[in-house]
């Protein structure tokens, strides 16, 4: 897919990794229909490229927003690419998270994206050719201690993504799962990047996960997992389990002290 040539919703678009996504594909000469609940984080990008980047206030576990995008989209003549770059996370062990946060992560990690996809499907597969981009995680291959929730609706994210694709097997519209490592964005609360620091676990730059995301998008790909080690422990994790098992054990102990630490973080005015 040539990016120049391309008309794109893009949700999640003021968060670290979509924001970076639409500087990138701006850039690259594409039509982007930016989609965030807050203006601000955009407004930057929205002066230097006034004819490429338009902003549509949307809470997409709304129905009434997603059709509001859809509206959009038809207004600047269609798209031909959708990324699902919108995304929350709260590292907390099962217990330590009520009812309304583990339903809002389900909502927007996979219900959200499902939903607007099926809206804007017609619209893409008018397209001469056309692509889905679902952002997940490593997490959604590997189920981490302190993020159940998260990695039960990022499993979610790559299996509809795997669904989908073989569902449109014999349409004009590819499917991209891109699975990120940690990445340095608002959304890692200061608990979680203690763990990553104490993990010693390697952390990306959004630009660098948006680069990575759009020469997959240039060159038809499937599939794209970041950094190393986190492909080799993905793929273990699907051979060997039992290893990932017992190396990830030893770190329980760190993982519930800082998960204390980031339950009082939320509670905190």
């Amino acid at each position: 897919m040539r990016l120049s040539d391309t008309r794109a919703v893009l949700t999640g678009a003021s968060g670290g990794i979509g924001l970076a996504i639409a500087e990138a594909l701006c850039a690259s000469g594409a039509q982007v229909l930016a989609v965030a609940r807050h203006k601000e984080p955009l407004a930057p990008l929205l002066a230097r490229y006034p004819n490429r980047l338009c902003w549509v206030s949307a809470d997409l576990t709304f129905l009434s927003d997603r059709r509001k995008v859809l509206l959009a989209a038809e207004a600047i003549g269609g798209v031909n690419l959708l990324i699902n770059a919108a995304g929350i996370n709260h590292f907390a062990m099962l217990e330590q998270l009520d009812d309304a946060e583990i339903n809002a992560m389900l909502a927007v990690n996979i219900g959200a994206p499902m939903c607007l996809t099926r809206l804007l499907l017609p619209m893409l597969q008018q397209a001469p050719s056309a692509m889905l981009v679902n952002v997940g995680s490593t997490y959604g291959s590997i189920g981490y201690p302190g993020y159940a929730a998260y990695c039960a609706s990022k499993f979610a994210l790559r299996g509809f993504s795997e669904a989908l694709r073989r569902e449109l097997a014999d349409t004009r519209v590819n499917v991209l799962y891109v699975a990120p490592r940690a990445t340095r964005t608002r959304m890692n609360s200061p608990a979680a990047q203690a763990l990553n620091a104490a993990l010693k676990s390697n952390v990306d730059d959004p630009q660098t996960v948006a680069n990575a995301v759009l020469h997959a998008i240039a060159g038809d790909h499937r599939e794209l997992y970041l950094g190393w080690p986190e492909r080799f422990f993905v793929r273990l994790n699907s051979l060997l389990p039992n290893l990932v098992d017992r190396g990830l054990h030893k770190h329980l102990p760190l993982i519930r002290r800082l998960s204390i630490r980031s339950e009082r973080e939320h509670e905190e005015p």
